[in-house]
């Protein structure tokens, strides 16, 4: 006779093949369902395929996608390291990208000195908007889900009146974006630029600094135990006040990249989800900051080829429905994994006499 028994801990390798068999999962349902609306499916997955990887376009396509994704992943991947959600990614994205274009705006100077300027502003944009939510949870309990992601929507009015009101450009025929900032991310080939490196050396960096340090300890043991940490003389409103911060500066960051480096200026819209699309990628990465590159590039293949799959009748919102459907199959497999079936010991001759 069989049993089902919860473990209490698994490795980092069975939690890594439960969500790759999760993806996986999700997509062999999605794949059946396009197969029963009468899609040929492996000629939708082979054309995304070659959308992403097969051209040179595609490529600059898929890396202008897999920037922002990897540094909004990190960024809720940061606050779950310590047992928090920012929900907030996508108000933090766009006050980096205020604060940077305001730098590129009115500011003079040389190229790089700018650049420098609108990236310590991206950080500190996000950190600022992300600011209140973090003293609320440290000093008065609030949930830092609602008070993050309530602050989204006044970050997209706040950037909607900037473009149409005081820094909107009346030469441009985008009637909500503001003049073009002067200074510009170097590329690297086309119109891929350095935010891609950027953008992976920061995992990098978060990574390490989780893993390695004692700063970094602290935080995963506040994350596991916030009793316990504080108790060990861990000091644990401190530490996810300085998360959340830092949770908030990398999103910024990522609101910066886009203006410098991808459109160039300030305008309504901009973000295209990425700080919503940012929280998939974390669960996806199972929280690990090191595995959100992996993830981010996941989310960027299914975002670019969702333009092959609209080409053949499929809507966005089904692409978005997709994406829903991994999540909810990640979320499944984060509470199998820890799940085994065994069989019971069994009894020895006349135990119990």
């Amino acid at each position: 006779m069989f049993r089902i028994q919860r473990i209490p801990s698994i490795s980092p390798l069975a939690i890594l093949s439960s969500r790759v068999i999760a993806v996986v999962s999700a997509l062999v349902v999605g794949g059946i369902v396009y197969s029963l609306r009468g899609f040929d499916v492996f000629d939708l997955g082979a054309n995304v395929i070659d959308s992403s990887f097969g051209s040179e376009f595609g490529v600059q396509d898929l890396g202008l996608l897999f920037s922002p994704l990897i540094l909004t992943g990190l960024a809720t991947a940061i606050t779950l390291r310590i047992g928090l959600w920012n929900i907030g990614g996508e108000g933090q994205f766009y006050l980096g990208a205020v604060f940077a274009t305001a730098i590129g705006l009115f500011v003079q100077g040389p190229d790089w000195l700018i650049l420098i300027l609108m990236f310590i502003g991206g950080f500190v944009g996000g950190m600022l908007w992300i600011l209140v939510p973090a003293l609320a949870r440290a000093y008065l309990q609030t949930d830092e889900i609602i008070t993050t992601l309530l602050l989204n929507f006044v970050a997209m009015l706040l950037v909607y009146f900037l473009c149409t009101g005081p820094w909107r450009d009346p030469h441009d025929t985008v009637t909500s974006a503001t003049a073009r900032v002067k200074a510009e991310m170097p590329y690297l080939f086309g119109d891929l630029h350095w935010g891609l490196i950027i953008a992976l050396l920061l995992a990098v960096l978060v990574a390490a600094m989780l893993a390695y340090t004692k700063w970094g300890y602290e935080v995963r043991l506040a994350g596991s135990n916030r009793f316990a940490a504080f108790y060990a003389g861990v000091p644990v409103r401190r530490r996810l006040i300085q998360v959340m911060l830092l949770s908030g500066g990398v999103a910024g960051i990522g609101g910066m990249l886009e203006v410098a480096g991808t459109v160039h200026h300030l305008q309504g819209g901009m973000s295209n989800n990425f700080g919503y699309l940012g929280i998939l990628v974390a669960v996806v990465a199972g929280g690990a900051p090191i595995a959100v590159p992996a993830a981010a590039l996941l989310m960027a293949v299914i975002l670019n080829g969702g333009i092959v799959l609209q080409s053949y009748g499929v809507s966005t919102y089904e692409v978005l429905a997709l994406t829903g459907l991994i999540l909810f199959f990640v979320a499944i497999s984060e509470q199998l994994a820890y799940y085994r079936i065994s069989r019971p010991p069994a009894l020895k001759a006349g135990a119990g006499a």
